[in-house]
């Protein structure tokens, strides 16, 4: 059975991941929202991202061309990042490849997680790659910053799968993203 990919990111209600400056501060980051995050993390055996979201990483002490999530195999996207040293579950696509999605879709044990980024994203959807988007909903309004699908003017209709609430005004909402 083919794997879906799931977009399972946090936004501020005006459909905003972080500030311009890739700033996170005012997201909600405690309760039992958040345990469940981590809870739902373990349940992913490959993430694939864009290398600014990757990068974003090093602001906590994630060192360059280690895993971000260490039960996680990873894939990032991105034409102009390296390693010097990089582990074995680290692997760098200098291209957006359809193809390398598709096969991952193909042979991944579990659903696969998008981390992001929102460029990165918004290509996936225009692919129609992101099969399921599951938002957690924070009660913040940004005014500007980075998009939920960055550039990207695609829409599609959303069939809402689950709603839960959690502490700090944190709601996580699960769509599946109709193509048709």
């Amino acid at each position: 059975m083919m794997k879906k990919v799931m977009y399972y990111i946090a936004i501020s209600i005006d459909n905003f991941i972080c500030w311009l400056d890739a700033d996170v501060s005012g997201f909600v980051g405690e309760g039992n929202g958040i345990s469940q995050y981590l809870v739902d993390l373990k349940e992913f055996e490959t993430v694939i991202m864009g290398r600014k979201t990757y990068e974003f990483g090093y602001d906590f002490g994630l060192k360059p061309g280690q895993p971000a999530y260490p039960h996680m195999v990873h894939y990032i996207f991105s034409k102009s990042l390296s390693f010097e040293n990089k582990h074995e579950k680290v692997h760098v696509l200098t291209d957006y490849e359809t193809e390398k999605i598709r096969e991952l879709k193909e042979t991944s044990k579990t659903h696969i997680y998008l981390c992001g980024g929102g460029i990165f994203a918004g290509w996936l959807l225009e692919q129609k790659f992101i099969d399921v988007l599951k938002v957690k909903l924070n009660p913040l309004l940004l005014g500007d910053g980075i998009r939920l699908f960055g550039n990207s003017k695609q829409g599609y209709k959303l069939n809402l799968t689950e709603t839960q609430s959690y502490d700090h005004g944190l709601v996580f909402n699960t769509y599946d993203i109709l193509y048709n």
